[in-house]
C-alpha cells in the first residue's frame, strides 16, 4: 500500500523531484549571482548566464508539476525528463568547458562557478534517472490494446468478459 495512501512509486518519484527542484534552485542562485552584479553594474547579461537561470527554471517548474499524482503515467512526462536531462548536460558542457581546469587561485567567484559546474552535473544525473524511472513506470502502467481493431482492452486491466462466441 504505502504510507498515507501513496505508493512507494508515488513516494520515490517525489523525493526525486524534490532534489530536481532543490537543485534547480540552487542553480539559479549560484548563476544569478552574476547576473544581479552585470545589471547593477549596467553591463549585459551574458547570454550563457540566461541560459543557465531559463533551465534552472523550467527544471524547478517542472519538479513541482511532476509532484502532482498520476501524472506520469502520460508519454508527454517520459519525453520532457529526456529534453531536461539534455538541456543540463549541454549546461554542464558549457560551463564545464569554461571552469572545470581553471584555477581559482583564491578568487571566490570562479570557486562558486566551478562548485555550480558539479551542481549542473548533479542535475543532469537527476533527470537521467527521473527520465529511466519515468520510462519504466510509463512502460509498466500503460493501457495496452489489441493490435487490429484496437477496441480490445490487453494485459492486467483487461476485462474478462466472454465476448459471447463460442470457439
Amino acid at each position: 500500500m504505502g504510507v498515507l495512501g501513496m505508493t512507494a512509486g508515488y513516494l520515490l518519484f517525489s523525493i526525486l523531484h524534490f532534489f530536481q527542484f532543490v537543485l534547480a534552485v540552487t542553480v539559479c542562485g549560484l548563476y544569478g549571482i552574476d547576473l544581479q552584479r552585470a545589471r547593477s553594474h549596467g553591463a549585459y547579461a551574458d547570454g550563457k548566464w540566461v541560459y543557465a537561470e531559463v533551465v534552472g527554471g523550467l527544471s524547478a517548474l517542472t519538479a513541482i508539476l511532476y509532484l502532482i499524482p498520476f501524472i506520469l503515467k502520460f508519454a508527454a512526462v517520459t519525453i520532457w525528463s529526456f529534453v531536461m536531462f539534455v538541456l543540463w548536460i549541454a549546461l554542464f558542457g558549457l560551463f564545464g568547458s569554461m571552469y572545470i581546469h581553471e584555477d581559482p587561485e583564491g578568487n571566490a567567484d570562479i570557486q562558486r562557478m566551478k562548485n555550480a559546474v558539479w551542481v549542473d552535473l548533479a542535475n543532469a544525473l537527476l533527470w537521467l534517472i527521473g527520465f529511466i524511472a519515468s520510462a519504466a513506470y510509463w512502460w509498466t502502467h500503460r493501457e495496452r490494446r489489441s493490435r487490429f481493431t484496437g477496441r480490445a482492452r490487453l494485459g492486467r486491466n483487461a476485462s474478462t468478459r466472454s465476448t459471447g462466441l463460442s470457439a
